[in-house]
């Protein structure tokens, strides 16, 4: 009874308005901005590894680490549960539209970076908090539009991407790999986001800087060695997602009557769950960064997109069509491990997905937390932030005890709330984010000129 109501909210949260206003807003700002993801990526990526920015004057940790703690938030899950979960319900296809979404969700990421910088704010404790809460409120001047964000926001960092969703699966891949009982893992994982989110976004990010970047080259090279195996198959596979992707029946056997619409509705519930392009939750970490640049920040944010989705969750469904596994009536993470298991003929793949999940799903716990404390602050006050990390920490413990479909249930639910507020904020701030990549640019080239003026001269 309690699933099938949530189903009924859940289908009509993300129905056709929620979609067209994701994608919309995505098409929007990517035409506005000259389609800056393609043509501005190359120096996005340059501005993700160059060395901290010493002399900026404000922030609290450097851009890399603000982007590892958003993409400490982003891959989890979504990257190896969430795709298999998007395969189930939509097919192959749905993989296209969680790129096609993911493509229009850069400019979406982008713009939501450069207004967390632009309209950030020191807290009571000198930390910077930033967000869609700052520029709904000091940038659209919508105060109720902001507080009702945060509000959101905390419902997802309890009960969507922050806690039972990572949990769940930390919990199964432990149990499957090691035997060890849901309820003693849940316990442990608890105890230790306990102490890594004790010293806040600098902890965070300390650990996001480590294991973000090690885990997801691990599992990069695992999918890589499947793909190598298989390389012949790979334009069929191709072939096959985007053909599914237009099609009146998406897939056949267990997945026979998977409409364009059903892949389209899960690919892009599964992108914006892995990528979280229009959430508004990587712009929070965004705002943290060292820099005196929002248009530079809102460059190396959206590069956690294209990590994120285009090479990850790529990268993850296209094994899952190259193996078959897919078309099993497995579903979630026993889905990847088959899928692993086939591409690489032994049980190495079926430890390599479950390791990476439970690294992947951490860090996620440890993003999520620092998000919903942002929100917190920003509707309390510090005070409120201590007992947020208690209930936070509870919920963590208790995650593995809900069942996985109500689980994705609960997570789109949130998610979609999440998106309107700060979507609205998008459309709203459209002209401030345009004037001031214009601007960015405008003085970049004038700088380069005069440079190559006075080099002439002499």
């Amino acid at each position: 009874m309690l699933t099938s109501i949530l189903n009924t909210i859940d289908h009509f949260i993300w129905g056709p308005p929620l979609l067209i206003l994701l994608m919309g807003t995505g098409l929007y700002l990517t035409i506005r901005l000259g389609v800056l993801q393609v043509i501005k990526l190359p120096l996005a990526l340059k501005f993700v590894f160059r060395p901290s920015a010493v002399h900026a004057k404000d922030g609290d940790v450097s851009s890399f680490a603000a982007l590892c703690t958003a993409l400490s938030a982003t891959i989890g899950t979504g990257n190896i549960v969430g795709v298999a979960t998007a395969l189930k319900l939509g097919g192959p296809g749905a993989l296209f539209w969680m790129w096609l979404a993911a493509f229009f969700g850069m400019a979406t990421k982008y713009s939501e970076g450069l207004l967390a910088v632009k309209y950030r704010q020191k807290d009571a404790h000198g930390q910077m908090s930033g967000g869609p809460m700052y520029y709904l409120q000091n940038g659209l001047k919508c105060r109720w539009l902001a507080y009702l964000f945060a509000l959101f926001g905390i419902g997802v960092a309890f009960f969507g991407i922050g806690t039972f969703a990572q949990v769940n699966a930390i919990t199964d891949a432990v149990m499957l790999t090691l035997s060890i009982p849901k309820w003693v893992t849940g316990l442990v994982v608890a105890i230790l986001v306990g102490l890594v989110t004790i010293g806040g976004i600098r902890s965070i990010s300390r650990v996001s800087t480590k294991v973000v970047p090690f885990m997801a080259g691990l599992y990069i090279i695992s999918c890589a060695v499947i793909m190598i195996i298989n390389i012949q198959a790979i334009p069929d596979a191709i072939a096959q997602i985007i053909h599914a992707a237009f099609t009146t029946t998406a897939a056949t056997g267990g997945f026979l009557g998977a409409s364009m619409i059903m892949a389209l509705q899960a690919g892009v519930a599964r992108g914006v769950f892995s990528n979280e392009a229009g959430l508004g939750s990587a712009p929070i970490a965004a705002a943290a960064a060292k820099t005196n640049s929002c248009v530079e920040q809102g460059l190396v944010t959206m590069t956690g997109t294209f990590f994120d989705t285009i090479v990850i969750c790529s990268m993850t469904g296209i094994t899952l069509v190259l193996t078959g596994a897919w078309h099993s009536d497995l579903a979630g993470t026993a889905m990847t491990n088959s899928a692993f298991r086939l591409g690489m003929g032994s049980d190495i793949g079926f430890y390599l997905v479950n390791i990476g999940l439970f690294f992947f799903a951490f860090t996620t716990i440890l993003g999520w937390n620092y998000y919903g404390e942002r929100c917190v602050e920003y509707l309390f006050g510090i005070k409120g932030i201590l007992p947020y990390r208690i209930i936070f920490v509870v919920l963590v413990a208790s995650g593995a005890f809900l069942h996985l479909e109500l689980i994705w249930i609960i997570a789109d639910i949130v998610n979609g709330l999440m998106a309107i507020p700060n979507l609205i904020g998008l459309i709203g701030l459209r002209h401030v984010i345009a004037n001031e990549t214009k601007l960015y640019f405008a003085r970049s080239c004038n700088i380069a000129e005069s440079s190559q003026t006075d080099t002439i001269e002499y």
